[in-house]
């Protein structure tokens, strides 16, 4: 039932973006214009910046939806959404934000190898603060992917290297998501515009809440299972000392 969902949308997204994109071919075409001049002007293919716009857009999208996949995995470990969502919605959830975010990341990378308003090479999007274009910001976006490249390969790695292994390198996914909020801050040619500032202020302080409610809940976590393991500690010393002092008796008997 749950994959059958699942492709409808899938569908119906598909089927919403295909019509959209036919009525305004379709538009263009009433409006007598050839077909050509409307694609071009669609995609922007007459512009330099073409493939500019297009690595930005999916740079910017790429980040929400990291940023989405982050506070879905920190209200899975603070269980903030429990019992209104089901465990196994919010990892197939959290898994597939992570997924899709990761391709947008390969999408702004790769446009930019094919750029010719900013051109980057192989070695200078590889290797981090090898790039003349902001390098220190540049470098850190470099090193965020790489952190959240690692996070989501171990997830699928978790029954093999271990619970423990597993939540420290899921825990390195909070320096990636820093490392992507400075490279899109001050390497980001749209970081200027108010409405890009509103967003990276919005989602890192949404970010630093979940953080702090986090590290409360399991220093309560934490206090709440030391004080509970101190009775029963102590239930385990007088059940000792009553059996002791019963077999004492019976042999002085």
């Amino acid at each position: 039932m749950d994959k059958t969902l699942k492709t409808v949308g899938l569908i119906v997204l598909v089927a919403s973006i295909f019509l959209a994109v036919l009525g305004v071919l379709w538009l263009g075409q009433t409006n007598g214009q050839p077909l050509t001049n409307v694609v071009t002007a669609l995609f922007s293919l007459g512009s330099v910046q073409s493939w500019w716009y297009i690595t930005r857009a999916a740079g910017l999208t790429s980040y929400i939806l990291l940023w989405l996949s982050m506070i879905w995995g920190m209200a899975i470990a603070t269980k903030i959404l429990s019992p209104a969502v089901e465990s196994s919605y919010s990892y197939d959830f959290h898994e597939f934000l992570s997924v899709l975010g990761l391709g947008f990341v390969l999408l702004h990378v790769v446009v930019l190898l094919v750029d010719h308003y900013q051109p980057f090479s192989i070695l200078q999007i590889l290797i981090p603060f090898v790039e003349s274009y902001r390098p220190l910001w540049v470098g850190l976006g470099i090193i965020g992917f790489y952190i959240f490249l690692l996070v989501t390969v171990t997830f699928y790695m978790r029954g093999s290297i271990g619970p423990k292994a597993f939540r420290s390198i899921h825990t390195l996914s909070l320096l990636g998501y820093l490392g992507a909020t400075v490279h899109g801050l001050f390497a980001g040619t749209d970081s200027a515009l108010p409405v890009a500032k509103l967003i990276y202020a919005a989602t890192f302080l949404v970010v630093v809440f979940l953080t702090v409610y986090w590290l409360v809940m399991r220093g309560f976590n934490k206090r709440n299972k030391q004080t509970g393991s101190r009775p029963l500690a102590s239930a385990s010393g007088a059940s000792k000392l009553v059996a002791e002092t019963a077999k004492r008796t019976n042999v002085g008997r």
